[in-house]
């Protein structure tokens, strides 16, 4: 008999389930409908904070992204200011500039042969090395890189998706600027393009399915923990539910008993399933749980997400999956933006094992931060002179005073 995983039971004691029904073969569960399900939705103070501690940096990053993008990747300052309000900056574009010291360098140009010099913004030296050690990372982690794509694709519904969406979501997943260019030519034993990105639909198609890719997260650390307990161990979703947080009895109960249906792989075929059944149910959460894992965060916006339902057969309603399996997921909704948020991937509000491609934020991360530091002491800098400038005056008044004093007697 499978044993189910210990990791779900001891962290939802509280849904009382009852190990009789692993044994009897007659035991017939009775389940709510799903639409009749309800959550209510409680914040978690620990994952809000960390969306939260990244706001700043992907700001930095999407203006960057902003100037990359560029030709010659350089822009007139006023041109990135009319820009302002699609890249959500909260401030003038100069003021932004001023307070990340580092990521520019501004130098003055003419836009056209005959018009007047005008302010222009370029990458810094320490940004392009910035750039130079992204390529080193994304190349030694090219192996990572194609599995997930090739997860991505071997998920969908007919192996192809298309270019616009896997562009859209390439900074979620880890996909490198240009890996249409050169990561798919390279690989053409897993991926065929068809169309021409940018000048219409074009899709990418997966060509070969590798089964050693075919394996959820899930599964291999069932398979892990088979290994190391010697005993045989039923896939399964981890559920923990937060401190503080209880379901109503009637959603207790049906928590337990779909926690009971056998796991689904989100690499198995199901076009037999229906739409509407539990185990398409079971087979969507498996999904949503692969690419929060296949993220870099472990979190992924809900509308990108969204944009997903045909290639991936969600329901319309797919986003109400998040709240009723409150114990794999959470919402928040920092940022004015829904995001899933895989609670297992963290401890408090830091994540507990990091996907290699994070050691590119870590280091854009360290030269943002730099420039913080250098931008704090110049301004430490500013307020000595200033304090020492004012006690010169001070002291020069009180000299002067002295001495109109004196010459008055």
């Amino acid at each position: 008999m499978l044993l189910k995983s210990q990791t779900i039971f001891s962290s939802v004691s509280n849904l009382k389930i009852n190990s009789k029904s692993f044994l009897n073969p007659n035991f017939t569960f009775q389940f709510n409908p799903i639409s009749s399900l309800k959550v209510v939705w409680k914040k978690d103070l620990n994952l809000d904070r960390a969306i939260e501690n990244d706001k700043r940096y992907k700001l930095c990053a999407r203006v960057v992204k902003e100037v990359l993008n560029e030709p010659g990747q350089v822009i007139p300052l006023r041109y990135l200011a009319k820009r302002r309000e699609r890249l959500r900056l909260n401030v003038k574009v100069q003021t932004f500039i001023n307070n990340n010291p580092g990521l520019f360098d501004t130098y003055h140009d003419r836009i056209r042969p005959k018009s007047d010099r005008v302010p222009f913004l370029r990458p810094s030296n320490r940004l392009r090395s910035f750039l130079e050690e992204e390529k080193r990372i994304y190349d030694e982690n090219e192996d990572l890189v194609v599995s997930k794509l090739c997860k991505l694709l071997m998920m969908s519904r007919y192996k192809v998706i298309s270019v616009d969406k896997l562009v859209h979501v390439k900074r979620e997943f880890g996909l490198p600027n240009d890996f249409l260019v050169n990561l798919v030519p390279k690989y053409s034993n897993y991926f065929r393009l068809t169309g021409s990105p940018g000048e219409g639909q074009s899709f990418l198609e997966l060509v070969e399915w590798n089964p050693e890719f075919a394996k959820s997260v899930i599964e291999l650390r069932a398979e892990e923990e088979s290994r190391l307990t010697g005993i045989r161990v039923r896939p399964n979703f981890s559920y923990k539910l937060p401190s503080g947080f209880s379901l109503r009895k009637e959603m207790r109960e049906w928590v337990r008993d779909w926690l009971e249906l056998d796991y689904i792989s989100p690499y198995e075929d199901v076009s037999h399933l229906d739409q509407a059944s539990r185990e398409m149910e079971k087979r969507m959460v498996g999904v949503l749980h692969e690419l929060l894992s296949l993220s870099l965060l472990k979190r992924v916006p809900v509308p990108i997400l969204g944009k997903f339902t045909n290639d991936y057969r969600f329901s319309n309603a797919f986003s109400s999956a998040f709240t009723r399996h409150s114990g794999i997921f959470y919402i928040s909704l920092k940022g004015g933006t829904e995001t899933a948020v895989l609670r297992e991937a963290y401890e408090g509000d830091k994540l507990i094992d990091k996907d290699p491609l994070l050691e590119i934020k870590d280091k854009f991360v360290e030269l943002v931060e730099e420039g913080w530091r250098e931008r704090a002491e110049m301004s430490r800098l500013r307020t000595e002179r200033m304090k020492k400038d004012m006690e010169m005056v001070a002291t020069r008044n009180e000299e002067l005073s002295e001495q109109s004093c004196g010459e008055e007697f």
